[in-house]
């Protein structure tokens, strides 16, 4: 980029631009993009009103966010399923589903308890969403503070285990979903190492 117009454009196109790619948006009619932005910064003179734009994006996302939800729903049930069936795994009935990867001697803390852990939480793609043995700090709640599956995991684990927990949405963030990584009906996959009850 030569001259700080230039810069200054293409940052801000840039940041469209992955506001866009966060929100699902990957095809667009670039002509039409660039003449409403024409239309809304230089001429300031729009071809649809503010009512009728608004009214069409919240009923285009209402539809995106529904067959997403769709879709996160088919494939956690079937992820589940299979997962089931798994040397090591044990179903609640609940339907949470555990590994165990190191059994602890420690007490089992209660509901009222609060605890330390550290844990990795991911999609069942594998993605990260969050992880405090990513940032490299344990995180402290209380046991009755959190999603079901792991209100109902804490109270089985001793002090000093390290579970691998694969929650079922109706037992994690349910239709609600949890920001823009989880969708609603979206099961969960987590890494929990039990510190201490304090």
């Amino acid at each position: 980029m030569k001259n700080e117009l230039e810069k200054l454009s293409y940052s801000l196109g840039a940041n469209v631009g992955a506001s866009l790619k966060a929100q699902g948006i990957t095809d667009l009619d670039l002509e039409i993009f660039m003449e409403a932005l024409n239309d809304q910064v230089i001429i300031g003179d729009l071809k649809m009103s503010q009512q009728d734009m608004d009214e069409f994006l919240q009923d285009f996302f209402g539809k995106k966010q529904a067959e997403q939800a769709e879709k996160a729903g088919a494939e956690g049930q079937q992820f589940l399923a299979e997962n089931a069936k798994k040397d090591g795994v044990t179903v609640t009935e609940s339907g949470l589903q555990y590994e165990v990867m190191k059994e602890g001697a420690g007490e089992l803390p209660k509901a009222a308890d609060s605890v330390t852990t550290h844990y990795h939480g991911t999609l069942i793609s594998g993605q990260v969403f969050d992880s405090s043995v990513e940032r490299g700090e344990p995180a402290t709640f209380p046991v009755n503070g959190v999603i079901p599956g792991w209100v109902e995991a804490l109270q089985l684990m001793p002090v000093g285990s390290k579970w691998k927990l694969f929650v079922p949405s109706d037992l994690a963030y349910g239709d609600r979903g949890a920001g823009a990584q989880i969708a609603p009906h979206t099961a969960l996959i987590f890494e929990v190492e039990l510190i201490g009850i304090n």
